[in-house]
């Protein structure tokens, strides 16, 4: 080829055709050919420039490395015509990039020192290229400037990444997981519908990142926050650019649709069904110009949107989470390993009963409370623990209807509850001395009660006084019990003894397993050693009970933390909250203000003093005010009164047994107590049983009176489950009367279950312990005939017992109605029930 030729094929086909002539002919007699294999780099980055290049034929393609590499920069092709380091030796830079032989190649060469030659010899070279250069940065720093606004304009709304994938293994995630796989596979626009708390956001981000316009950007807007106009999307005439132009080809997010201006509707509606929409026009201007949207667009909503129906063309509907309970497990692993892992802690255990809770609830808010909750129980959590149901407590589901917190409306009783009196200094400087006295005096004293004061008070005075209690102040006595006292003083003298042996972590899954029938064993063996060995009336015996029962609480504390044995082992503890359910008071927490307040849970976990709060050791029960749903697992000791520093904590009164029908979880060996409880009393009622039917058993001999004994603790439940298979059979014939189930009307009886053990009782309190001053002094040996004695009247106590008795079953009529939900005419059978129940213990207790 002719150097004219060659100065004719530059002119024609390369950049240099804005050179005169005479410079063309200098260059075109200075090119080299040269030949490049496929595959082979032309030219290095970072090195000098060895000399000019023009691609006559082939193709050649820029390499960068990753770590040089702009986010967005791809690789860039040259054809024929090309021209390569003319940058680098006009400005005498190292090269940029590699340049990399695609196929075998053709190019022209102009050595460097050639070029520096030509330059100087032909000044209009380089001012060609200068001039052409300057250009060239104008364009830039226009482009620049444009990408500047254009960033600044979308940064408010980027999406950086989806924050997680679809969870979980049920079928409403594997739907999910292919609706998003099927949207992001396409640029159709997409309405995405849902409940609150769904990270339907997230969703959307999930469906951009997975598609193959990953690489544009993606931003979310609040429609609630847009200008009626629609400035914000579509931009002003003449003036301000909106999204929808600077997003491109990039995905826009339009979040809760249903709060969108209505005003903007018709043009959003518009813009789904022609992806075209109109700038804002000044108030004076003409109507302005009509654009195509670029973008894809994904709409957001909790409420259907009746304007946009029909002009969305992909809905992906999220599933509740009420829906998708068999994803609640992956789903709480999930955010603890990324709780665990934010906090730098080892990664924790989730106890299965507290899944189960979880399961339970229907989460109004869905994953986002689902979250909140396990990031809240992981912050109670003490090192190295298990999340337990008490820890990943769920909103409660019922409000806070007809309380009135005591600790306000009378704050001298805040002041007591709060003071070292309650309960320590009278468990420690009276209780711990005063249960001592009273087992020695009934190990050495008189053994009968009518000359052992220690046994008077027992039977006659603390058992009709602890029935009297709990309808108005629940579980208290267990917070000055005798038994635990020990307990803890047992459970000190082992830390103090061996300081570096630790106390064991609660069994919880067993416990709540087994430890209410073991509860239920020993109260059921308990009964029968109080009848066939008369326990009333023989002091040593009544010593050993109370000493048994000590003894448990002790051994129980030298091996677990806290007092493991009255929350799930003590038979006195295991009545008393049951009895404690009918309660007028209740000890709770607000809400809120332990969501949103609290971050050390010192009334659960204990901690120093903080604030307005005290330092304690924690709840002893291992229970937080909060999440609790009945009265039997507080015992009203108060820790968490005295530990909370926001005064969350509240002593409410409220209508009585208001959990049995709101928040209550039934349970078996509860129910199977409670008939224990009826069925003590009709065996305290033995003798009168025998008189008035005529028996004539032997009850001297032992085995027959524990058979007897055992064949007595069982009649309670005998009318109850015959009511209950009565209105199964009324459900047969008629499938609209469809019964509770029995664990869960059986609590019905329960008022009449204290009333009969409270009457039986009434006699022994009001018939002797009038006498405890006589009786005190004849337990010492003193002559005792001219002290004062107060005994009410047979009488009396005879309109007690019924009036307590048909108060009972007017409560437990009233009880199994407002359990029941049902008309009381469905409920006869177990009102029957009730009835025969009442009249056979006023037979045996009245005549």
């Amino acid at each position: 080829m002719t150097v004219s030729n060659i100065a004719a094929w530059l002119q024609e086909n390369t950049p240099l055709r804005l050179l005169g002539q005479e410079s063309l002919l200098a260059l075109a007699n200075q090119v080299e050919e040269r030949s490049v294999s496929a595959g082979k780099p032309l030219v290095q980055a970072g090195e000098v420039a060895d000399g000019l290049y023009i691609l006559l034929r082939g193709q050649l393609e820029t390499h960068c490395s990753e770590g040089r590499r702009s986010e967005g920069e791809g690789d860039v092709g040259f054809l024929p015509g090309a021209v390569i380091n003319l940058e680098a030796l006009l400005l005498d830079q190292p090269v940029e990039k590699t340049v990399v032989a695609l196929s075998e190649a053709q190019v022209w060469f102009i050595s460097a020192t050639q070029m520096q030659d030509l330059l100087r010899r032909y000044p209009d070279i380089l001012q060609t290229f200068t001039r052409q250069l300057v250009e060239a940065v104008k364009r830039l720093s226009f482009q620049l400037n444009y990408e500047q606004e254009r960033q600044i304009l979308l940064r408010p709304y980027l999406v950086a990444k989806a924050k997680r994938g679809v969870i979980g293994k049920s079928r409403y995630a594997v739907r999910l997981r292919n609706q998003v796989r099927e949207a992001s596979n396409h640029r159709k626009s997409v309405l995405i519908f849902g409940e609150p708390g769904l990270e339907k956001d997230n969703l959307a981000a999930l469906i951009h990142y997975s598609s193959a316009d990953r690489r544009e950007l993606i931003v979310q807007v609040d429609c609630s926050k847009l200008q009626a106009s629609g400035a914000d999307l579509f931009g002003r005439v003449g003036g301000k650019p909106g999204l929808l132009e600077a997003l491109g080809r990039g995905t826009l997010v339009l979040n809760n649709v249903q709060e969108l201006p209505k005003e903007l509707l018709p043009a959003i509606a518009t813009l789904l069904r022609t992806a075209t929409y109109r700038p804002v026009r000044r108030p004076d201007g003409l109507r302005s110009p009509e654009k195509t949207a670029e973008a894809r667009l994904i709409l957001i909503s909790e409420k259907a949107i009746p304007a946009l129906d029909g002009v969305v063309e992909y809905t992906l509907k999220v599933p509740p989470l009420r829906v998708r309970k068999a994803d609640i497990e992956d789903q709480v692993t999930y955010y603890i390993s990324l709780i665990c892992r934010r906090r730098g802690i080892d990664r924790v255990r989730t106890a299965p009963e507290a899944i189960r809770r979880l399961q339970a609830y229907d989460f109004p808010n869905n994953l986002r409370e689902l979250e909140n909750l396990v990031e809240r129980a992981v912050a109670q959590m003490l090192p190295g623990g298990v999340i337990t149901e008490e820890l990943i407590w769920p909103s409660q589901s019922k409000k806070k209807q007809f309380r009135l917190n005591l600790l306000n409306t009378y704050p001298q009783l805040r002041q007591f509850l709060r003071s070292p009196w309650w309960p320590d200094r009278i468990n420690y400087g009276f209780t711990l001395w005063a249960f001592a006295l009273v087992v020695a005096v009934l190990f050495w004293g008189p053994q009968t009660r009518d000359r052992n004061v220690a046994l008077l008070f027992f039977w006659a005075w603390w058992w009709p006084l602890v029935l009297i209690s709990f309808p108005f102040v629940g579980r208290l006595w267990c917070s000055v019990c005798p038994f635990m006292i020990y307990g803890e003083v047992t459970q000190k003298l082992s830390q103090w003894l061996f300081p570096n042996r630790k106390l064991q972590t609660w069994p919880r899954q067993q416990a709540e397993r087994w430890g209410g029938w073991f509860l239920f064993g020993l109260f059921a063996l308990i009964l029968i050693w109080e009848e066939v060995w008369r326990l009333e009336n023989t002091a040593y015996l009544s010593a050993c009970l109370l000493l048994l029962i000590t003894a448990g609480a002790m051994i129980f504390s030298a091996l677990f933390e806290r007092r493991f044995w009255c929350r799930y082992l003590c038979p006195i503890g295991g009545m008393n909250g049951l009895f404690a359910k009918l309660a007028v008071t209740e000890l709770r927490a607000q809400q809120g203000t332990c969501s949103a307040e609290c971050t050390t849970y010192q009334c659960y976990k204990g901690g120093p003093q903080k604030g307005e709060g005290l330092e304690t050791n924690g709840c002893p029960l291992y229970s937080h005010p909060a999440q609790l749903e009945d009265n039997r697992d507080c015992v009203l000791c108060m820790t968490c009164l005295k530990a909370c520093p926001h005064r969350s904590v509240e002593f409410n009164l409220r209508p009585p047994g208001i959990e049995l029908w709101t928040t209550h979880v039934p349970r078996s060996y509860e129910v199977a107590l409670m008939f224990l409880l009826l069925g003590a009393v009709y065996l305290h009622r033995l003798p009168e049983l025998q008189s008035r039917l005529g028996l004539t058993w032997d009850l001297s001999a032992q085995g027959v009176h524990a058979l007897v004994s055992v064949g007595l603790l069982g009649v309670g439940a005998i009318a109850p489950l015959l009511a209950q298979a009565m209105l199964r059979l009324i459900y047969r014939f008629r499938p609209s009367c469809k019964p509770k189930p029995f664990l869960t009307l059986a609590y019905g009886y329960l008022p009449l279950v204290w009333v009969a053990n409270l009457a039986h009782y009434l006699q022994l309190g009001l018939a002797e312990g009038g006498r405890v001053l006589p009786i005190s002094l004849a337990t010492v040996g003193l002559p005792s005939q001219s002290l004062p004695i107060w005994v009410a009247h047979p009488a009396v106590i005879a309109f007690l017992q019924g009036g307590t008795l048909l108060g009972g079953l007017l409560l437990t009529i009233w009880l199994t109605h407002k359990i029941a939900r049902q008309p009381l005419r469905q409920l006869w059978p177990q009102h029957l029930a009730s009835v025969g129940i009442a009249s056979s213990t006023w037979w045996l207790i009245l005549g």
